[in-house]
């Protein structure tokens, strides 16, 4: 790439696809396709009246920037609420969910097109938010949280491919996600229900899907964090009985009765997610580990 034909300038990226876009097509390629160009143009019409540029739509993507963090992410939101309304007037297995990240970073541009790294962090944030969801870096968190009225919650540190530093993801809470998720739940009950009492076969369309086996390695993963988290605190605990022990009667043992007392829930908090994971930790261990479940998920699908 020649330098004196690449431009480089600071914006904020948007990037989005469809959760589950395979399995829609193969229910019915004319049908999905139908629906993604007519979304991708409710997509750009909000792009464009938020003075966004689209960039590209290769496959089921969606590619955008905008000069301004607040605009950007106010289209993301607008795009979601608009495409949630017209996800209701589908039958359930024909809804198309777009997951939504967006980032603020320094990009290169050449012929129309933007690369870099600020591409590559969008790009990790939409792979983590939810169907029907939006996803955001620290940076945008910082530019966008007391200029907008929208909640927003922290999802922990995550690594991102070819990028030393682990990136601050916060999902935000626009209220459409939580509905794909209950829309997404009674599927699965629909499912469970009809599948009673039926022989299994290999090679049916049956089994998990790929937005179901997002969610359910999400929510394992989730699962996980609370429960360190939980151990965490249990561990300070004790070490704060052992000290009060030690300073108020060292000659005599009672700070492990009330430990005990307080373990047995932790326990039970250990028995319920241990049946879902192995020991394997890192500093990368919920990427690894999410990626990991996902695909004993599909592989048992």
């Amino acid at each position: 790439m020649a330098a004196e034909n690449v431009e480089r300038k600071l914006t904020t990226v948007l990037c989005a696809d469809v959760a589950g876009y395979s399995r829609l097509m193969d229910g019915d390629e004319e049908a999905t396709l139908a629906t993604l160009s007519d979304y991708r143009e409710a997509f750009k019409g909000l792009i464009d009246r938020h003075r966004g540029n689209l960039v590209n739509t290769a496959g089921d993507s969606v590619l955008a920037d905008f000069p301004s963090v607040v605009e950007a992410v106010q289209c993301a939101v607008e795009v979601q609420q608009e495409l949630g309304g017209r996800n209701a007037d589908l039958p359930d297995g024909r809804r198309m969910d777009f997951r939504i990240g967006i980032n603020v970073g320094d990009v290169m541009v050449k012929g129309g097109d933007l690369f870099g790294e600020g591409i590559n962090v969008a790009a990790r944030l939409q792979e983590i938010a939810q169907p029907g969801g939006i996803c955001v870096s620290g940076t945008v968190y910082d530019q966008v949280r007391n200029k907008l009225t929208l909640g927003f919650e922290f999802l922990g540190q995550r690594a991102v491919k070819n990028i030393a530093e682990e990136v601050p993801v916060y999902r935000l809470q626009t209220g459409v996600e939580v509905a794909v998720e209950a829309e997404s739940q009674r599927a699965r009950h629909s499912r469970a229900r009809h599948s009673r009492g039926k022989p299994s076969r290999a090679g049916g369309h049956g089994g998990t899907s790929g937005k179901s086996v997002e969610e359910q390695a999400q929510r394992q993963v989730v699962r996980l964090r609370r429960f360190y988290r939980t151990l965490t605190w249990y561990g300070c605990l004790i070490g704060f009985l052992f000290f009060i022990n030690m300073l108020t009667s060292p000659f005599s043992w009672w700070w492990y009765w009330p430990a005990l007392g307080l373990g047995i829930p932790v326990t039970f908090h250990a028995l319920s997610t241990f049946s879902l994971v192995d020991r394997l930790l890192g500093h990368d261990w919920e990427e690894r580990k999410f990626e990991e479940v996902k695909s004993k998920l599909e592989r048992e699908g």
